[in-house]
């Protein structure tokens, strides 16, 4: 047979072609175990605690479909059968810029909003008198109603709800809501 290999040629071939599996870095030529294998009974928490560790037992109340930790904050504030629609809004970012900031740039301040120090809710209420606004600001939540319109709007930031300022535009019918960031101080805004 002169075209057939020997034994001992085609092993030495494999090795070639294969390194030896302790001298390898890659994860497809180690071996499996069926221990690392996941099942459906993995998922989710240990159905028995180990010896030695005690296991607090929380009185859940099993007619309740949410946890107090899973509603998300402000949630109470909300009407979600009010049959009105929502008005047109823009959440805009506002920074105080001073001479230092823009041609000297010694400040820390950066075109990113987390060096803004306000938010601009900016709603467009068409067809509606200023009398007629009902506005409620809370720390995360933010209530404007008219009878025309309603606006539920959870905040992307904590505000300081106390010290917030409303502007009333009668030409282009539009409440500019400015409110005060609250943040923790950090190297970007201090």
């Amino acid at each position: 047979m002169e075209g057939a290999m020997a034994p001992g040629m085609l092993s030495s071939l494999c090795d070639i072609l294969k390194p030896p599996d302790e001298d390898s870095d890659s994860d497809e030529d180690k071996p499996v175990s069926s221990i690392a294998q996941l099942n459906p009974g993995n998922i989710g928490a240990a159905s028995k605690p180990s010896k030695g560790t005690e296991e607090k037992k929380v009185e859940k109340n099993t007619k309740d479909i949410w946890d107090s930790e899973e509603i998300q904050e402000g949630a109470e504030f909300e009407s979600v059968y009010d049959p009105r629609p929502q008005p047109e809004y823009d959440i805009i970012h506002k920074q105080a810029v001073t001479s230092e900031d823009m041609f000297l740039q010694m400040g820390n301040k950066t075109p990113a909003t987390a060096s803004c120090e306000d938010m601009v809710v900016k709603i467009k209420l068409p067809d509606t008198k200023m009398a007629d606004v009902t506005l409620d600001v809370k720390p995360k939540f933010l209530d404007c109603r008219t009878p025309k319109y309603f606006l539920g709007l959870h905040l992307p930031h904590p505000v300081d709800h106390k010290s917030g300022k409303a502007q009333w535009d009668g030409k282009t019918e539009t409440l500019s809501v400015t409110l005060r960031l609250k943040r923790e101080y950090d190297f970007m805004n201090f």
